[in-house]
């Protein structure tokens, strides 16, 4: 049990992250490399040493938004510090997030797929005279 208590403790620090990180770029951060980003998930090691953090972005180019978010991350890591009260208050550590982007090309694929589909039925399908 006590396995479990630790793991849903581990998911609810996370998420707190999470959202006070967003909240904290959102409002706080005033570089405009890290504007229109979207956290989407914090992983944390057991020891709460270290957090993944993953984020989407809506422009500019991830090398550019990582170079803002590593840049940012001391302060980042100051205040979450202000906000969190745990033990050991993890290192950040970015990570472009490209499940929305993979998820965006499946779409297109399976919708790709579907016109051809259709296409080819209607040309195999026989023509009917009224």
């Amino acid at each position: 049990m006590p396995k479990n208590k630790e793991f849903s403790r581990g998911l609810r620090i996370a998420e707190q992250i999470r959202r006070e990180l967003a909240e904290l770029i959102r409002l706080e951060v005033k570089d405009p490399r890290v504007s229109f980003i979207s956290l989407t998930d914090v992983e944390l090691t057991p020891d709460y040493a270290h957090a993944k953090i993953f984020f989407t972005a809506m422009g500019g180019t991830v090398s550019e938004i990582l170079e803002g978010l590593r840049h940012a991350s001391g302060f980042l890591r100051h205040e979450l510090g202000k906000r969190i009260r745990i033990h050991t208050l993890p290192e950040l550590h970015f990570h472009y997030d490209r499940s929305v982007e993979e998820g965006s090309r499946l779409s297109q694929l399976i919708d790709q797929t579907v016109r051809e589909d259709t296409a080819r039925a209607q040309a195999t399908k026989p023509q009917t005279d009224h």
